[in-house]
């Protein structure tokens, strides 16, 4: 049995203004999870990504896996309950 999970996770690197959050999106909506990808004011995009644990652990994999748009310095992630807040996948 799987339970739900909240994956937020920092992305550090040129992600910003490269397609970065468009791809985050895609690959999330792909593994069927809902929340968001941000860009912050420091040039890091965070990523808050709901939904079953292992599709959460596999989206995470995907940030750090090389292929993402952009170039991924650091990815920095902290775990915690999905709080069931998202209906869907933004890109904001």
């Amino acid at each position: 049995m799987s339970s739900d999970a909240r994956l937020t996770a920092w992305v550090r690197g040129r992600v910003q203004g490269v397609g970065f959050r468009w791809w985050v999106r895609s690959r999330a909506l792909e593994l069927g999870l809902r929340g968001a990808a941000t860009n912050l004011a420091d040039g890091r995009v965070e990523v808050v990504a709901e939904g079953r644990r292992e599709r959460c652990e596999r989206l995470l994999e995907l940030l750090r896996g090389g292929e993402t748009p952009g170039q991924v310095d650091s990815v920095i992630e902290r775990w915690g309950n999905s709080g069931g807040s998202y209906t869907d996948f933004l890109e904001r």
